[in-house]
């Protein structure tokens, strides 16, 4: 199997080529034939990606068939798509993705959101089934590395992140900060995991006046989640832009809030003096607002490319601590990695020995009948091969540790005509199938019917006493004994 990735970062591309080449994301790993893992970030787009064989050409196939959902989904040219993205394979693309979780390759140096949003981009390749059993180590691996960064680093206590650094540069305008935002008003667009970092952000700075709009009505139900705000229906999106000191867009939507549309929710005309402040944070990839925004007076713009130029520097010393962390985690990774291909080369070992011999005592016991004496030789001759096999095994994790297991599987190939296949391989995790209610077997009805009537009434399992939790029976639950006799 062969691993790569190809990468798109704020390092090599401007953030608004990045957010056009985000579009529509979410369905590439879906809309090719290899195992694949997207992971799409306010200022990254990244796709890991593994083809069942190391053959160059079947790895270029692989990533043009992606370059082209993302062409695609995106609606740019394919050329530029294809000179965006750097490819990366190997131990270079897991070194990569372990840097990237620990926030080590973000804009703000030690960012902690990355690590949920490595996270989250394997839950949802897992939910639309196009992880594999490879992929899903790499991630939860790169995923474990960056809470050890968190815990055992100076990087991690800082909790530096996007947003932090955006309101700080907010808060920096004002001579003092704490007061601003202890008596601002603050409108929030957008209810998704940028959203829910700002109002964590924002509760930590004191800001008790926060309201949340989003355009697809889940401001309520965000709301009521999260608790500290309230939420914002079309209707009262007027006043409370005109009543707010700062607005925070992070939906990511694809539309953008003009500065017409500004000036008349919050009464600032453009050619008007400048007889209020008004603070608008940018933090979606593909811009909520439109640049002319911050022609308006008295209103200062925050964009990610703000953010990325006021990040502060981390102490060399720190960074250089998380990298150890991370250099150690990849090696592990690594190591293990190698000692799972040369498993697979010892199974095809011991398989082809072991068949030789079961082959021979078939003969044998076709020749002499299953005598005592048949299974002496039998007993035997299989210590010897254990014996014989011993060497070969020993050798092949000492040359997996050094790198060198592709030597051992050649020589395999080359002296015994062994095809080495991996236990485990490239393909994709079928997605979980939630059953109805009508799959469900008679048999399997009754044993649900009674374990149910083993639940008290009003409590919610039979390992807990009524009142320690309490639910409604739901009505389908009453009528599984019913349906089952």
């Amino acid at each position: 199997m062969a691993l790569f990735s190809l990468v798109a970062t704020h390092a090599d591309l401007d953030l608004e080529t990045l957010g056009q080449m985000s579009s529509g994301a979410a369905d590439v790993a879906g809309s090719v034939d290899v195992p694949a893992v997207t992971l799409a970030t306010c200022n990254r787009l990244e796709i890991y990606a593994e083809t069942a064989t190391e053959d160059p050409t079947e790895l270029a196939a692989a990533r043009e068939r992606l370059i082209a959902a993302v062409a695609q989904g995106s609606g740019l040219d394919r050329t530029l798509i294809t000179s965006s993205f750097r490819t990366l394979t190997e131990d270079e693309a897991v070194s990569h993705l372990f840097e990237v979780g620990a926030g080590l390759d973000s804009a703000v140096i030690g960012e902690r959101e990355i690590a949920g949003q490595v996270r989250r981009s394997l839950a949802e390749a897992q939910t639309t089934g196009t992880a594999s059993g490879t992929l899903t180590k790499l991630f939860e691996s790169a995923t474990r590395t960056a809470k050890e960064v968190g815990t055992r680093t100076a990087l991690g206590s800082r909790g530096r992140s996007i947003v932090s650094v955006a309101l700080d540069v907010a808060g920096d305008m004002h001579p003092d900060p704490t007061a601003f935002y202890r008596n601002a008003s603050v409108v929030l667009v957008g209810t998704g995991a940028y959203a829910g970092t700002s109002l964590a952000q924002l509760h930590e700075r004191g800001v008790r006046d926060i309201a949340v709009f989003s355009g697809s009505g889940r401001a309520e139900q965000f709301v009521a989640e999260r608790g500290g705000a309230r939420a914002l229906r079309m209707e009262d999106l007027a006043e409370a832009f005109a009543q707010a000191d700062v607005i925070i867009g992070c939906s990511g939507g694809s539309r953008r809030i003009s500065a017409g549309e500004i000036s008349t929710l919050t009464g600032i005309r453009p050619d008007d003096e400048a007889t209020r402040e008004l603070t608008v944070i940018d933090l979606a990839l593909s811009h909520d607002f439109t640049a002319d925004v911050a022609d308006l007076p008295g209103v200062e713009l925050i964009t990610l490319e703000s953010v990325k130029l006021a990040a502060p520097d981390e102490a060399e010393a720190s960074v250089e601590q998380a990298r150890e962390v991370v250099r150690a985690a990849v090696g592990e990774y690594q190591a293990e990695r190698a000692a799972r291909s040369a498993d697979d080369a010892i199974v095809a070992l011991r398989r082809h020995t072991l068949s030789l011999l079961d082959d021979e005592m078939e003969r044998i016991r076709a020749q002499h009948g299953c005598t005592a004496a048949a299974e002496e030789v039998e007993f035997a001759v299989r210590r010897l091969v254990r014996k014989l096999l011993h060497t070969p095994t020993v050798r092949a994790r000492e040359l997996a540790s050094e790198g060198r297991s592709q030597d051992y599987i050649q020589a395999l190939e080359d002296v015994f005509g062994l095809e080495v296949t991996p236990r485990e391989k490239p393909e994709r995790a079928a997605p979980a199938k939630r059953r109805r209610m009508e799959e469900f077997t008679a048999a399997e009805l009754a044993q649900m019917a009674a374990y149910l009537q083993q639940v008290p009434n009003g409590g919610f399992c039979r390992h807990h006493r009524t009142g320690e939790f309490r639910i409604e029976r739901l009505d389908v639950a009453r009528g599984l004994g019913r349906q089952a006799s």
